[in-house]
């Protein structure tokens, strides 16, 4: 699959890495950013927050409108 910002800009040599966890489009390593996610799991009722961190994979766009 090839990155959707880069066949919006007319370039098609990209493939793409991963998809968007906020809007699900493929983007390639030039247009994703990396961020860190709490992640919580639940232990009987009580949700527990795990220690580590997880990463998550947002397109450039998403990333923008998420700290704005």
């Amino acid at each position: 699959m090839h990155c959707y910002d880069c066949a919006q800009e007319g370039r098609t040599d990209r493939t793409g890495i991963g998809t968007c966890t906020r809007c699900g489009l493929f983007t390639c390593a030039d247009h994703s950013r990396i961020t860190r996610t709490t992640v919580q799991r639940p232990v009987g009722v009580i949700p527990m927050t795990s220690a580590v961190q997880a990463r998550r994979l947002v397109c450039g766009a998403c990333r923008t409108a998420e700290v704005a």
